[in-house]
């Protein structure tokens, strides 16, 4: 017997689709206490809620040592971040809103959503592959293209990247981002990176320079420019 969809239900396989895809694609396992954690629920609960998922066939699940969807739960949950990333863009390309603002209110909104109006939303976008993130956003049915991205601690010194992913969406940190016009889109190029003393130097819009730390560095995926037609 399947579950009603309901937005704990989505919350919980959002959260382990996320993990998953942090592990870089692999098999493994999602640690129940990682699970805990990222949902703000003590173990326990976790662990009675990936029951009854694992009952309705939405995960798998080993006791003591994790959790990953089935095939199920992993199509419900990227139907999920479908409807999260369209209400991002949404809210920031029609409603006007800033792009560090968006991702509370898409959250409550991704749970009353309709499919049909998900689907409007999205054409009247013009079918975009990317939220004001750069997160990429699932299809219609649950599939996702993620390119092979780079971050400014591993791509090569003195090329030309586009800035196309941000994974920290901290309203602190985007408000820094978009100060520094480091926003998804941007042509930049990294000049030197200095390990030692926790920095990188890029070369932004308008030959603007910008410092930034290791840490922020890390949480910036790029793309050669080459590669973006």
């Amino acid at each position: 017997m399947h579950l009603i969809p309901s937005s704990t239900v989505e919350n919980y396989l959002k959260a382990i689709y996320k993990a998953q895809a942090a592990q870089d694609g692999s098999k493994r396992l999602v640690p129940m206490g990682q699970l805990a954690v990222s949902l703000g629920v003590v173990p326990g609960t976790a662990t009675t809620m990936v029951k009854a998922l694992a009952d309705s066939g939405l995960v798998d699940y080993e006791p003591y040592a994790g959790v990953r969807l089935t095939a199920a739960g992993q199509k419900l949950a990227a139907l999920v971040l479908r409807r999260h990333r369209l209400m991002e863009l949404f809210l920031v390309k029609v409603l006007g809103m800033s792009w560090t603002e968006v991702h509370d209110e898409a959250e409550r909104l991704e749970h009353a959503a309709s499919d049909q109006l998900i689907d409007r939303i999205d054409k009247m976008l013009g079918r975009p592959s990317t939220d004001p993130h750069g997160d990429p956003i699932p299809n219609s049915e649950g599939a996702v293209t993620t390119p092979e991205y780079q971050t400014l601690l591993n791509c090569p010194l003195n090329t030309t990247v586009v800035l196309t992913r941000v994974t920290d969406q901290d309203p602190e940190f985007l408000r820094f981002l978009e100060n520094s016009e480091l926003t998804p889109g941007q042509t930049i190029c990294l000049e030197a990176r200095n390990t030692a003393a926790d920095h990188v130097f890029v070369r932004g819009k308008g030959n603007r320079p910008v410092v930034i730390g290791l840490r922020a560095a890390e949480k910036l995926q790029v793309i050669p420019a080459k590669n973006v037609s």
